[in-house]
């Protein structure tokens, strides 16, 4: 394991730190690539630092492109994907794909945004999606549609069963950070999993592409989890009640880490939901989810040297930052704390979930916990069971094998752990759709 600690990992489900300083990053990195594309070297040798421009020069950086257009033939796309610490650097790996093969890179940045390295990145064969055996094709067709303003739209799938009507149907909200439609970490796509594996039962779902994955200049300043989440979860629940064949009536919301600890809330902006489903849901400020995951990945690096210590206690100094509830005269709106907004906290931290799912009469709640889960854990299940258990809408339930992309797993692991794939639980799509149908 790297010795280094992410301040978010918990509830980010891709490498990429979701900040404003890593949207810089990676639009220098695309705007490098596309220099090169337009073949204006020296353009493209300025984003370099001044002992780079030394070791590579104009006319080495042309033939460096000139050799790999030799190899692997015409760039067709050339896309930041992910950024990550390196000491005083930020590598930003970009992912390439030419006419004749795909050849990654790595950017290595300094902290003035200039290029102090460029690399071949080595290949390696990913880990292919495996479909479920309890997903069954031939009872279900897809759709493509798009959500959102003209101009912001958003990429979405209606999946619905075969020779069915007034059939319910789940709208899937993701949790932190930039995620596509699947919401796809490693080889796992748990909302197509679970989008399958409800529709061969009867059920059809929403499930969308989220907004910071395609629009991140929209998140360069203060922004909060309405334009983040709320708007488009309130855009698929609304195109869900006019899918051909669904009832307008059983439309339910699955959220997922962050979507489901804004679920609630999403049943007080739709009062007429029939129900939310929230799985690996944070009952406690997402600020005591972040220190838990430091603390477990500092013991899973068993690394007990003081620098290690020094770097998880300096890690906690920044963490605390994050507790704000409200803006002062020093912090802006738009300040970064963890890469995030100070506003976006204050309006988290001003949030309480329980609270507002404890005063919820309808809709139906079920909430769900995975013991084998390091990235929020059964003290959480915990609190929604503790002020939750006694109401009649509520289902709790706690599955002792499931982590946090809720497959089955012996241990909890690390973020190793899901590049291996593994499905959603069967049992629990049987259980999801046993809720969902129950009157």
């Amino acid at each position: 394991m790297k010795k280094s600690l992410l301040f978010i990992i918990a509830l980010l489900f891709t490498t990429t730190a979701f900040s404003q300083n890593v949207i810089q990053l990676f639009n220098g990195a695309n705007d490098f690539f596309k220099l090169l594309q337009e073949e204006k070297f020296k353009d493209a040798h300025a984003f370099f630092d001044d002992t780079l421009k030394t070791k590579l020069t104009e006319e080495s950086l042309k033939k460096l492109w000139g050799d790999i257009g030799t190899k692997y033939g015409k760039a067709e796309s050339l896309d930041a994907v992910q950024s990550k610490a390196q000491g005083e650097f930020f590598a930003v790996t970009v992912e390439g794909k030419f006419a004749n093969g795909d050849q990654n890179f790595i950017l290595g940045f300094n902290k003035l945004q200039k290029i102090v390295g460029i690399f071949l990145a080595p290949s390696r064969k990913a880990a292919a999606y495996l479909k479920p055996t309890y997903v069954d094709t031939s009872l279900y067709k897809e759709k493509s549609v798009y959500i959102g303003p003209a101009g912001k739209q958003l990429a979405a799938i209606i999946t619905t069963p075969k020779n069915a009507k007034n059939f319910p149907i789940v709208v899937f909200v993701h949790g932190s950070g930039p995620a596509d439609m699947d919401e796809t970490v490693g080889a796992n796509k748990p909302f197509k999993d679970l989008a399958g594996g409800l529709a061969s039962k009867g059920i059809a779902s929403v499930r969308y592409v989220k907004r910071t994955l395609i629009y991140p200049n929209e998140f360069n300043k203060a922004f909060t989890v309405k334009e983040e989440v709320l708007d488009d979860a309130t855009a698929a629940i609304a195109l869900a009640k006019t899918v051909v064949g669904a009832n307008p009536k059983a439309v339910y919301v699955f959220g997922h880490s962050l979507g489901g600890m804004l679920a609630p809330k999403m049943a007080t902006i739709t009062p007429d939901l029939a129900g939310i489903i929230m799985a690996a849901t944070p009952a406690r400020k997402l600020t005591d989810i972040i220190v838990d995951q430091n603390k477990y990945m500092f013991d899973q690096a068993n690394d007990t040297t003081a620098a290690f210590k020094k770097q998880l206690a300096d890690a906690y100094v920044e963490i605390d930052k994050s507790r704000i509830s409200q803006l002062g005269t020093t912090i802006k709106p738009d300040s970064l704390i963890l890469g995030l907004p100070a506003k976006y906290w204050t309006d988290l931290n001003t949030y309480n979930q329980v609270a507002v799912a404890k005063s919820l009469s309808k809709p139906k709640i079920y909430v769900l916990q995975g013991g084998n889960d390091f990235q929020v854990g059964k003290v959480d299940f915990d609190l929604w069971n503790a002020a939750l258990s006694k109401k009649k809408n509520v289902v709790l339930k706690f599955y002792p094998d499931l982590n946090h992309l809720l497959s089955s797993q012996t241990e909890k692991g690390t973020m190793a752990q899901y590049q291996a794939a593994v499905s959603v639980s069967e049992t629990l799509v049987n259980d999801i759709a046993s809720w969902i149908k129950a009157k």
